[in-house]
């Protein structure tokens, strides 16, 4: 799947299954709490902190599909195609940070 078949994917699941799009503010508070459930399963899996009982059914990939799904969301409602926007941004890490990277000695 690209990215674009993923925005389209996207889009029309939200107006079939879904109905219609929340609106953009509403959509960032989503991705926030989306994005606070892959913090929280990273802070105990890879962290200090422990599992809760109430933790156990928790799938670090579904919730990180679940942040992917609300920022194509986004990226939908705000006319912004992920493919060119990643590629100007990866073109954009290469020039700026290759040699900061090399030399960087906690890198190495």
């Amino acid at each position: 799947m690209t990215i674009k078949d993923l925005q389209q994917q996207v889009d029309i699941w939200i107006n079939t299954t879904g109905i219609r799009y929340f609106n953009p503010l509403t959509n960032t508070a989503i991705l926030m709490e989306e994005v606070g459930e892959v913090a929280r399963i990273m802070a105990r899996q890879y962290g200090e902190q422990s599992f809760k009982k109430s933790d156990e059914a928790i799938n670090l990939a579904d919730e990180m599909a679940d942040v992917l799904f609300v920022l194509v969301c986004l990226a939908n409602q705000t006319g912004v195609d992920l493919t060119i926007a990643f590629e100007k941004n990866l073109a954009k890490k290469t020039s700026r940070d290759t040699e900061r990277h090399r030399d960087n000695e906690k890198l190495k």
